[in-house]
């Protein structure tokens, strides 16, 4: 604890008592001390608008969460800022559907076992009391935590947030932990209950099972049994025993995704492209004498990965790197240099590596011992051509559109890039031609062959 957050803490301590509450209790007890992003607190004793003034000393406030008794702390911890989630006790029923409507009650007299008592899980049910440095558990969460064990803390937990059910399967596969039957069967009977909840809250605990499981796969076949994958991810779904005849995978489509995502390395862009790479299979599969053919899977892959993406409310930044990488993913590492740069263009630089990963995975999905030696190759050939500062994009080209329009005294528009993605085309071919000189001679060639080819078409035309 920083020591600004230790001098907050001492002036709640003189008014009433302060615990840290949810993942960074339950991280600490499995020995994931500093692991866990929560800074949760909970205080007691003090009424919301004296804690306020309690804290208004040692950082910046925003009390967005005012009607849920919350206050977002920030401090400047070196040259980062931190948030601190420091919340009254309370006790909530949701009233509405989506887990958007509440009858919140929060109030500072309420004992810490009353919060305790309306969370999700037993394991993320435990406080720790801060001024007497011991562990608060009236829910037996660390004998569960002990046990590897996802458990519900009360019956009706799925329908006062549905969200819930998704993260216990993003639970399960994170730590490797059993959700218990009850929970799991009442996961079953409420999975309907997902379609209410919010694409971006989905979303969210997709990505965390993505990036935080080491086998992403553990999540998805849950959600698979428990009834919700068709309900979050109708298109993978679909994938369930399409199967791939021809010799070049052991597993269905399915199957062959989940391998893929759990051989991906953990950087969220990639698994989600090994999430959606082949998503179109089933219906790209033409049966053929020899088994089966997907001719343009990746093309409808791409598609329907942006599709998606959008509809559960992802980052533009996010949406073009799955796409360009399903979009990508059957690219053959037997080319000519100029096919190689030309990938590199297509592709681009930041993004090239990750294609790599993804396809490395891919054929380790396959299930048949393939090995990757190829794409280790084209990876240091790549390395090499970049080394070399070999042009890869327009703004590498040695001139630029201001040039352009100063050389042919012509304005700003579609002709100008028409002319620089030529020249850029002719870099590509060979590295060599990127000088003022031969760019210059490339143009007026360029430039004229344009104008002539202008000229024929109005002359035919008056014709």
């Amino acid at each position: 604890m920083c020591k600004l957050m230790q001098q907050a803490v001492s002036s709640i301590l003189k008014q009433g008592h302060i615990y840290e509450v949810g993942g960074i209790v339950r991280d600490r007890l499995m020995g994931k001390k500093g692991v866990t992003h929560d800074r949760d607190y909970l205080v007691t004793g003090i009424p919301y608008k004296n804690l306020s003034k309690i804290l208004k000393p040692y950082g910046q406030l925003n009390l967005v969460g005012k009607s849920f008794g919350v206050i977002k702390f920030t401090q400047k911890i070196g040259d980062d800022f931190v948030t601190f989630d420091l919340s009254l006790p309370r006790t909530e029923y949701s009233t509405g559907s989506g887990h958007k409507d509440f009858d919140v009650n929060f109030n500072p007299n309420l004992k810490v076992e009353d919060d305790l008592s309306r969370r999700d899980f037993t394991v993320n049910a435990m406080a720790w009391d801060i001024e007497n440095d011991s562990l608060i558990d009236p829910l037996n969460g660390r004998s569960d935590l002990d046990d590897g064990l996802i458990k519900i803390v009360y019956p009706q937990s799925f329908k006062d947030d549905p969200l819930r059910i998704l993260r216990a399967v993003q639970f399960a596969a994170r730590f490797n932990f059993e959700i218990e039957q009850e929970t799991y069967q009442r996961m079953c009977e409420n999975a309907i209950l997902i379609t209410t909840v919010s694409p971006e809250r989905i979303a969210e605990e997709l990505n965390k099972l993505l990036t935080l499981s080491v086998k992403p796969s553990v999540g998805f076949n849950l959600m698979e049994s428990c009834g919700i994958l068709k309900l979050v991810l109708p298109e993978l779904q679909a994938c369930k025993d399409v199967d791939q005849p021809g010799g070049y995978h052991k597993y269905d489509v399915y199957n062959h995704t989940m391998q893929t995502i759990d051989s991906s390395p953990n950087k969220l862009s990639v698994r989600l492209a090994a999430l959606f790479h082949d998503i179109n299979k089933p219906q790209a599969k033409r049966i053929v004498d020899n088994g089966a053919t997907f001719y343009g899977h990746e093309v409808l892959s791409a598609k329907t990965a942006k599709k998606v993406l959008k509809r559960l409310r992802y980052s533009n930044e996010i949406i073009t790197q799955v796409q360009t990488l399903v979009d990508r993913h059957m690219f053959t590492a037997e080319v000519t240099p100029k096919g190689m740069r030309r990938l590199v263009k297509r592709v681009g630089i930041p993004l090239i590596f990750d294609l790599l990963d993804l396809r490395r995975a891919d054929v380790v999905a396959q299930g048949m011992g393939g090995t990757t030696e190829d794409v280790d190759q084209f990876e240091k050939d790549i390395r090499d051509e970049l080394d070399k500062k070999s042009p890869f994009s327009l703004s590498d080209l040695v001139l630029d559109g201001k040039y352009v329009m100063e050389k042919f005294n012509i304005c700003e528009g579609p002709m100008v890039g028409e002319i620089l993605d030529y020249l850029m085309d002719q870099v590509l071919d060979d590295p060599k031609n990127n000088t003022i000189e031969k760019l210059e001679e490339l143009a007026i060639n360029y430039y004229s062959k344009i104008n002539d080819d202008i000229t024929l078409i109005n002359k035919e035309a008056n014709q």
